[in-house]
């Protein structure tokens, strides 16, 4: 039996499965939503269909897919999908299983773009989301009033600009614009874009004024592993247990964070934060940028090179060793010391306690390899801050942080083949997927270590500073470079809990 609302009666109530009642499949659509992904369907959309069954939002999504493909999985099962929260909380083991009724349907921005654009005449429509990836919030140059513009800030342009004319600039009619790609201030990047791109397009400065001060866009961060569909073998022991097929089934862990910059005016428009104070609707979303950035973001760069050059794939298997969930714990404590902003002790202690958690899920397999893409950017963008801060507040060399740096740059060295970079983990190989592969490519020909570790750490085209100043840095990554050589890494990572 396959899941559609039809089938919805059928289902058997079980402990566990929540179903939907079929009258919120009326509600009517308030949501014009940029992407059909695993993230989109797990964080928003998953809050708004809980605010929906509280009768607090009353309003689902239309979805606009931007690829070209087949619609068939959402029409067939009539928006309906699974969400599977599978995790720990607070020590307990957590197993959810939701049918989110968010969604009214998708529609193809190719095939259906003038039935999009009817969207902007509906009064009741007056939120945009997307999450159309990193890239997808970039400036196209295009006319975005013939045929379907290609980039997404040209698509929402005409969007917007059809909503202008439908509504004769009403002020009321503005929307609230909240982005989710994972960028900084990435609702101010798209607003920017929006501005260059009518100028652009030399639309009239009325509409210009009318997207800017009617609409609001907001800068936004979220916080939530979702992975999506499990295994094939999985997913079959889920679905029988469930009794029914489900061709969206999301797999999601309980840890969930949306963090929205906005005023009372956004609260109003986004009544559905008030079903889960995991939806932090305020002035500035500084303290949960750090936060993220750091104890979550900046933990995983340290440690997915060292994790994975100890032998470890997945993030649980490394937490779950003794001496590496030692190491990550401590690691985790000098990072939360260095945060570069001001918040409360309590505040980072706690939320260094649930990322740890979140680190041991045994339902999630995170990949520390995919965490290293990017690696270099990462490093700069995540944890130099942190090094610089503890230099600030300390004289110690910061140990924990010092070998993760080194573990970082024997990941990189690597051997070339066909325009790719490869790695060596005890004779087995591993891509590395970065834009400085080719500047260690290089500097390692010599293969001297303490070399290497020299002119990277002087390198301040890659940290905008020298972090050979950084008093006994250099010294104390070359020294762990060795060790990790000569030892490994996991032995290397062992060995600090010697040291005193």
């Amino acid at each position: 039996m396959q899941l559609s609302k039809h089938t919805l009666k059928n289902i058997e109530a079980k402990p566990g499965l929540e179903i939907p009642d079929e009258k919120l499949l009326a509600l009517p659509e308030k949501v014009l939503q940029f992407g059909t992904g695993v993230l989109l369907r797990g964080l928003p959309d998953y809050f708004i269909d809980k605010a929906n069954k509280q009768g607090i939002f009353n309003g689902r999504v239309v979805i606009v897919k931007s690829t070209d493909g087949s619609n068939d999985e959402f029409a067939q099962q009539d928006g309906l999908y699974t969400v599977s929260v599978r995790g720990l909380a607070d020590g307990q083991e957590i197993k959810e299983d939701i049918i989110n009724a968010s969604v009214s349907r998708v529609l193809t921005a190719k095939s259906d773009w003038p039935t999009i654009l009817e969207c902007a005449h509906n009064a009741d429509m007056n939120i945009v989301l997307s999450n159309t990836t990193e890239v997808g919030i970039q400036l196209v140059e295009e006319n975005v009033l013939e045929g379907v513009p290609s980039s997404f800030p040209g698509k929402l342009l005409a969007f917007l600009y059809e909503r202008y004319n439908a509504f004769n600039g009403a002020a009321d009619s503005g929307m609230v614009i909240v982005p989710t790609e994972l960028i900084t201030d990435n609702g101010d990047k798209l607003k920017g874009i929006m501005l260059q791109l009518a100028n652009f397009n030399k639309l009239d400065s009325a509409f210009i004024n009318w997207l800017t001060s009617s609409n609001t866009f907001c800068n936004s961060l979220v916080d939530r592993i979702v992975p999506g569909k499990p295994s094939s073998a999985d997913l079959e022991e889920l679905e029988t247990s469930l009794g029914y097929t489900d061709a969206l089934l999301t797999m999601s862990e309980p840890f969930r964070l949306w963090a929205i910059e906005g005023n009372e005016k956004v609260k109003e428009v986004l009544s559905f934060y008030k079903i889960d104070d995991a939806v932090k609707i305020e002035p500035d979303i500084t303290l949960y940028k750090e936060l993220k950035l750091r104890i979550l973001n900046g933990t995983h760069t340290f440690n997915c090179g060292t994790a994975f050059l100890s032998g470890f794939n997945l993030t649980r298997e490394a937490v779950g060793d003794e001496h590496y969930g030692t190491f990550t714990r401590k690691l985790m404590k000098q990072i939360s010391d260095a945060i570069p902003y001001k918040i409360d002790e309590n505040v980072k202690a706690a939320f260094v306690k649930n990322t740890f958690e979140r680190f041991c899920n045994p339902f999630i397999n995170h990949q520390w390899q995919s965490i290293t893409t990017q690696y270099t950017s990462k490093m700069n963008m995540r944890n130099v801050p942190l090094l610089l801060r503890h230099y600030e507040l300390n004289s110690s060399v910061p140990q924990y942080m010092g070998t993760g740096f080194a573990a970082y740059l024997l990941y990189m060295k690597s051997v070339k083949d066909s325009d790719k970079y490869f790695g060596d983990r005890n004779g087995e190989r591993y891509e590395i997927k970065d834009d400085a592969a080719a500047y260690f490519y290089e500097l390692w020909q010599n293969n001297d270590a303490r070399a290497v570790a020299e002119q990277v750490l002087k390198n301040e085209s890659l940290w905008s500073t020298d972090l050979t100043q950084l008093p006994g840095f250099a010294n104390f990554v070359k020294t762990q470079l060795q060790n990790i050589i000569a030892n490994g890494a996991l032995q290397t990572v062992a060995a600090l809990e010697l040291v005193k």
